[in-house]
């Protein structure tokens, strides 16, 4: 297991205090940090960027992010890792802070939470021996935690889920009369916190992109490096599929889906490359952007 510093045992320590009780993690758990292959809006290739460097960084390290931007101190990020992991963190450098990921506990091809990018990261096994978990999002102030061998908290992330129409493999049958998962599907993601860092590529298993990524120079330089590179089915949405729920992130956001598709995709078929694309066009605000991605990540495939 990778050397820990103080403030990341500090952590585990802590929130392996307020764990519930329960099973160990199956075998085939991993933990996939998901994130945006394509350039960001000043032209750097997310993916290059992490092979360059060798090193996946949290939002803390790199002040860039496909979630909310508070990774200061006194911001929302920092004020909710104060109470998750009892302050270990107050003093530490940007780079010894955990890294943000999702439990890969139900084998979806496209990854554990695709609202944070169309590729993801498919960690090691014995990278979860130093993570800690939580449900639901930090942003909604969880109050169930975990580690790898006391995952008490499976039982409601089990009991919440907006798909199972029949019961979960890893899940109880919820009590009857339990409340309905009310949360969007975007949103239904067991949190991960890798502390200790994430090398690249030693802590990867697997690189998973959408076909639509087509820097053939980068994918060369993964499988290289010696990382397995994957695709997943892939996000395709026509316009038309996203104007059907204008209510989803509001009927401005389908106005701008439909200029990126006429003037990035030239069709009505969006994928991930061609809001790849515009994220880094200055004629699209990048807020707008991701709410698109939104809208492709949630009616751009089969659940």
């Amino acid at each position: 297991m990778t050397d820990l510093d103080a403030s990341a045992r500090a952590a585990l320590d802590w929130v392996r205090s307020r764990s519930d009780p329960g099973p160990n993690l199956p075998v085939e758990a991993r933990v996939a940090l998901h994130f945006h292959p394509e350039a960001d809006s000043s032209g750097t290739s997310v993916l290059g960027s992490i092979l360059g460097r060798g090193r996946y960084l949290s939002q803390f390290a790199t002040g860039t992010s496909n979630g909310g931007l508070t990774a200061v101190a006194g911001g929302d990020r920092w004020l909710w890792e104060q109470r998750i992991f009892n302050h270990a963190y107050d003093r530490a450098a940007a780079v010894l802070r955990p890294v943000y990921g999702a439990l890969d506990i139900d084998g979806d091809p496209y990854g554990p939470a695709p609202r944070f990018g169309s590729a993801y990261l498919r960690l090691r096994p014995e990278v979860l021996q130093r993570t800690t978990f939580a449900y639901p999002d930090s942003t909604y102030h969880p109050i169930s935690f975990g580690v790898a061998d006391r995952m008490g908290l499976l039982e409601a992330y089990c009991r919440d889920d907006p798909r199972r129409e029949e019961p979960n493999r890893h899940c109880k049958e919820p009590d009857k009369g339990g409340t309905a998962f009310a949360r969007d599907l975007l949103d239904y993601y067991v949190e991960a916190h890798v502390h200790g860092g994430v090398r690249v590529p030693e802590d990867v298993e697997a690189i998973v992109l959408d076909p639509s990524f087509d820097d053939e120079s980068l994918l060369q330089a993964a499988r290289h490096s010696g990382i397995t590179v994957e695709t997943h089915p892939g996000y395709r949405a026509e316009v038309g599929q996203i104007a059907a729920h204008p209510e989803y992130r509001g009927p401005e956001i389908v106005e701008v889906a439909k200029r990126i598709a006429s003037s990035i995709a030239h069709s009505n078929l969006l994928s991930p490359v061609d809001v790849g694309r515009a994220r880094r066009c200055p004629r699209f605000d990048p807020q707008q952007v991701k709410q698109v991605w939104h809208c492709l990540a949630r009616f751009g495939r089969s659940w």
